[in-house]
């Protein structure tokens, strides 16, 4: 009797899940900015659309990299007498955001071992000198900083050429 019941439930909610999904690709259907997103690699329609959603003026950071920062994608810097110490990530920001970066980014560099991607050469020679978990952040801090031209130019991504 009460498998059922957790049955029903759970039947309930991935319908509610599916409908949300629907939902979420119809917006991003609409969204030219969340379109242009999804051009990045690592980067989904969840991601595109969190974004998107989340960001409303790029234009207030200046750079790239202060938009990684925005997302506690950087370095700690722990300096003291004229000695920089950078540290773990700070993880300032949305986490959600930070999470889903990591994830796409994660996703990045699996691909990278056999597809040749642009940034397939810099990810191996990463994995070379620093482990796994290190590249995928730097991985996730790199996609924001496209993320960030790619919202303030209003372009589509474009790879590097190799």
């Amino acid at each position: 009797m009460s498998l059922l019941v957790l049955g029903d439930q759970l039947t309930g909610l991935a319908m509610q899940i599916h409908a949300l999904e629907r939902r979420l690709l119809a917006w991003h259907r609409q969204n030219r900015e969340s379109q242009r997103l999804a051009t990045i690699p690592g980067v989904g329609i969840i991601t595109a659309t969190a974004m998107t959603a989340s960001v409303a003026d790029p234009s207030l950071f200046r750079s790239g990299r202060e938009f990684a920062a925005f997302l506690g994608l950087v370095p700690r810097q722990n300096s003291s007498g004229g000695k920089d110490k950078l540290g773990r990530i700070s993880k300032k920001g949305d986490g959600y955001l930070r999470k889903l970066l990591v994830v796409g980014a994660t996703s990045v560099i699996r691909r990278s071992r056999t597809d040749d991607l642009a940034a397939a050469p810099w990810v191996r020679s990463l994995l070379e000198r620093r482990p796994a978990r290190v590249v995928t952040v730097a991985m996730a801090n790199k996609t924001a900083r496209i993320i960030w031209a790619v919202l303030t130019r209003g372009e589509v991504y474009r790879p590097a050429a190799a």
